[in-house]
């Protein structure tokens, strides 16, 4: 897919913290994310998968402008993010909104359901009065909430309804995408098939772009149609749904898919000789996957693959893919 016809797209993207141990320790670097590059066209979902510490998170916020990038550039509707004045900034942040994954930490436990659902309009002047009342109500309904619920608190209600809740709020400023972190994983199964099938239902109505992020590679692959596999700040696999889930050819990527339960957190289970992913700060020589890798040979210890082409929408960063 041209990147031209392309919503959301990062270029070389970098994110790097200066952390220092004790009070005089050495400082050190932690590389979050180290050079990434993809493209979503408008309308479809980029799914990012990838365990706890593979730099998932800090990509989200990065694309979402909540923190500088170190490297490279954010291109929203074909625009530069980083030389965006202040009001197109702010214009910005109406275009792209965030679900985030834990919805009752993100919802004010002081302010009511319609309180937290009309602030974002309220901020940016889009409606007052009976219009903005209205405007809540319509949103809840297409979350499939009742309108009654806006005069309650979040903890009355449920976990999805919050989740929902934190939707309508996102939905309130009308996005164009939506960035979307670990939107199911706080809550039951059952839960979490309702709410992806609403955000389905949701793009299909509205043509919205999602970012979906998961360390659960089964909700990743419910809604997207592409993929791109994160480890250690960098993409070891990318490719559309078809050529993860059919033809994998990064071990990593194989791992995720052998995991207990999709579990993306048990990658030892699949063979990989360590359970637990590489610190950040120290990363390993060579491939970042060498040291957990059942394949790896000596030259993967030593030089470190790029991200080469294995089919026409296929890339897999391994010297010896599978």
């Amino acid at each position: 897919m041209s990147t031209a016809a392309a919503f959301l797209r990062a270029e070389d993207l970098r994110k790097q913290y200066q952390v220092r141990r004790g009070l005089f320790g050495k400082g050190k670097t932690l590389h979050a994310v180290a050079g990434v590059d993809f493209a979503v066209p408008a309308g479809t979902t980029f799914g990012l998968v990838g365990e706890s510490g593979s730099g998932k998170s800090t990509l989200a916020r990065l694309l979402l402008a909540a923190e500088p990038t170190s490297g490279g550039r954010v291109y929203v509707d074909g625009a530069p993010l980083a030389t965006r004045t202040a009001r197109q900034r702010k214009a910005f942040h109406r275009l792209v909104q965030p679900v985030l994954q834990d919805p009752y930490a993100s919802l004010n436990p002081l302010m009511r359901i319609g309180d937290i659902v009309s602030e974002p309009m309220r901020i940016h002047g889009l409606a007052k009065g009976p219009a903005l009342a209205a405007r809540v109500d319509a949103l809840l309904q297409s979350v499939g909430l009742a309108p009654a619920l806006a005069r309650r608190f979040p903890n009355e209600l449920s976990g999805g309804q919050r989740q929902r809740v934190a939707i309508a709020r996102a939905l309130g400023l009308a996005p164009r995408a939506l960035v979307l972190d670990e939107p199911v994983s706080a809550l039951d199964v059952s839960i979490q098939a309702q709410i992806l099938n609403l955000l389905k239902d949701l793009q299909r109505q509205q043509g919205l772009t999602y970012v979906l992020i998961s360390h659960d590679l089964a909700v990743v692959a419910c809604m997207s149609s592409q993929i791109g596999v994160l480890y250690l700040g960098e993409f070891v696999e990318l490719g559309s749904r078809d050529d993860i889930l059919l033809r994998p050819r990064h071990p990593y990527t194989r791992a995720l898919m052998a995991s207990s339960e999709s579990r993306v957190d048990s990658v030892a289970q699949a063979g990989a000789a360590v359970a637990e992913i590489p610190s950040p700060i120290a990363l390993p020589r060579g491939c970042r996957y060498q040291s957990r890798c059942p394949h790896a040979a000596p030259r993967c210890r030593e030089q470190q693959p790029a991200l080469r082409a294995a089919g026409a929408t296929h890339r897999v960063a391994c010297h010896f893919d599978l």
